[in-house]
């Protein structure tokens, strides 16, 4: 029936019928674009009477341009401002009065706008995503008041908090690339120099309905859904295709190194982050159980010789991103009190050795195989969840099925293919360590 319907609508359209292992059906969906470019993912699911509804568009922070950082997170904002058929903050006020929940959220490589809300009102998540699509209501007034606001979250989330220099330093110290260098929340300066025009511009430019994916999971009747799509988002037109920059990483020759005197934290602590392939590339499956080996629970390598042998570390831990250009594998410490950051900083090099040279156990490997069964099976239990999940895979890789495959791929990674990764990225050459130690309280003195 769906694919009946999918070709009735539009010319190019695929029924996806999953399949997980032993061949046993796993998320099903439909994959079909609109004629004006609008990628639509619709997967049924009858358990409850609700719906999630993603709109994914193909533009992060790593977009921008020079001088105007923190535009992709500013439009987070921004989409909640009204549109033609919307006044300003009746988007969130609509689906709250539903029961429903929504949100945005901004990276790197994408910008996420989703709601989840009882499935008799999927036209209306569907009108107000539509509406502003097509006619976001851009005025110096709006941009003022979300200029502010973002500035203000940039105060409470990096400049007043515990380690916040520390996330930015991250970034900017591994990359070269501008790209993937400048933090995603963007700069004060930058934030005061956008302009109406800009703004106009940028979203002209990426929030086009060819450069999004739509993506609708939960108890809707298929063939009235996409009706409902076509009615909202159909005539709304298309632009010209908006071109990604080179997000290439050129090689590293020398370790980088500096220290940040945080006011704020109480503790120190070591960040560790080495340059490492995209998500999605041959090698991102190994460099997962590599994470899960390292810090994967209580048993973990970092946890065992860190936290619980050596107790020079209050936590520690290592994980990899998911960008579609080279990410950071990153390791972090908390340094114990009176302890030392060299100390830990060697700990951490000790364990990655080790993982290098000496045996992995099979343990280990089935630990990290169990992890990702149980990930994966959490996160399609979730509407929402399998919604984000389906638009940013048909979005990063072009392959929203990759929800159905993450067991099977890491099932195959090897205790030689988790050596092999981490003597390939994790090497000296090719990482950037930040210290962060608490700031000496000024000195007390002078007349009271």
């Amino acid at each position: 029936m769906l694919r009946a319907t999918a070709r009735a609508l539009v010319p190019t359209c695929a029924l996806v019928v999953c399949l997980g292992a032993a061949g046993k059906p796993a998320v099903t969906f439909s994959d079909t674009k609109l004629k004006n470019g609008l990628r639509v993912i619709l997967s049924q699911d009858r358990t409850a009477p609700t719906v999630s509804v993603a709109v994914t568009y193909n533009v992060g922070s790593a977009d921008e341009r020079a001088g105007r950082t923190g535009f992709a997170h500013l439009f987070e904002h921004m989409m909640f401002k009204g549109s033609a058929n919307v006044g300003p903050g009746e988007h969130p006020a609509l689906i709250f009065s539903t029961g429903g929940t929504m949100n945005g959220t901004t990276n790197t490589d994408r910008t996420l706008y989703f709601e989840t809300l009882p499935a008799n009102q999927l036209e209306l998540a569907l009108f107000l995503e539509g509406d502003r699509m097509r006619s976001l209501d851009i005025n110096k007034a709006n941009l003022d008041n979300q200029r502010n606001a973002v500035q203000e979250e940039r105060r409470l989330r990096v400049d007043n908090q515990p380690y916040g220099q520390t996330f930015e330093r991250t970034s900017n110290q591994a990359y070269d690339n501008p790209a993937y260098k400048h933090s995603v929340i963007g700069s004060m300066a930058d934030l005061n120099a956008a302009s109406v025009d800009d703004v106009a511009t940028f979203f002209k430019t990426y929030y086009a309905p060819n450069n999004a994916v739509l993506t609708i999971v939960g108890d809707v009747d298929p063939k009235k859904t996409m009706a409902l799509v076509e009615k909202y988002f159909g005539s709304i037109a298309s632009q010209p295709a908006a071109r990604r920059p080179d997000l290439a990483e050129p090689p590293h020759t020398a370790e980088r190194r500096s220290t940040i005197e945080d006011s704020l934290a109480r503790l120190a602590r070591v960040d560790i982050a080495w340059v490492g392939p995209a998500a999605g590339s041959p090698d991102s499956d190994a460099l997962d159980v590599l994470s899960d080996v390292l810090s994967g629970g209580r048993s973990s390598r970092l946890n065992q010789v860190l936290v619980r042998e050596k107790q020079i570390a209050t936590n520690a831990a290592a994980f990899p991103d998911e960008t579609r250009g080279p990410g950071l594998f990153q390791a972090l410490a908390t340094v114990a009190p009176g302890k030392d950051p060299a100390d830990v900083e060697t700990a951490i090099y000790g364990v990655i050795d080790q993982v290098k040279t000496g045996p992995i156990a099979d343990w280990e490997i089935e630990k990290a195989r169990n992890s990702a069964r149980r990930n994966a099976a959490s996160a399609v239990t979730s509407t929402l969840q399998r919604a984000i999940q389906l638009g940013q895979y048909a979005l990063f890789y072009n392959d929203p099925n990759r929800i159905n495959t993450i067991s099977e791929r890491i099932a195959r990674v090897t205790a030689a293919d988790v050596q092999r990764v981490a003597a390939k990225y994790l090497t000296r050459e090719n990482r950037s360590v930040v210290i962060t130690v608490p700031k000496p309280a000024p000195a007390k003195g002078g007349r009271p």
